[in-house]
């Protein structure tokens, strides 16, 4: 079986790879938020070493993309 993606949507920050079907692929939660503030152009003031997962519930946000257009 060969996964495909489709690619984003014209305007849209960042490159997150979508399903066949549309939505945005889920980013995993142990990404660490080191990756998210230099894909993102983003200074959070967190631990680069600090878990998606731990952040996104610290600070109850429900996603990445709450995160990143809040």
């Amino acid at each position: 079986m060969i996964n495909v993606m489709a690619n984003d949507a014209v305007g849209m920050r960042g490159y997150r790879s979508r399903n066949l079907s549309g939505p945005l692929r889920d980013k995993r939660d142990d990404t660490h938020m080191g990756t998210i503030e230099k894909k993102y152009d983003i200074d959070l003031h967190v631990r680069s070493n600090m878990h998606l997962k731990t952040y996104l519930e610290e600070h109850k946000i429900k996603s990445l993309n709450d995160l990143i257009n809040q």
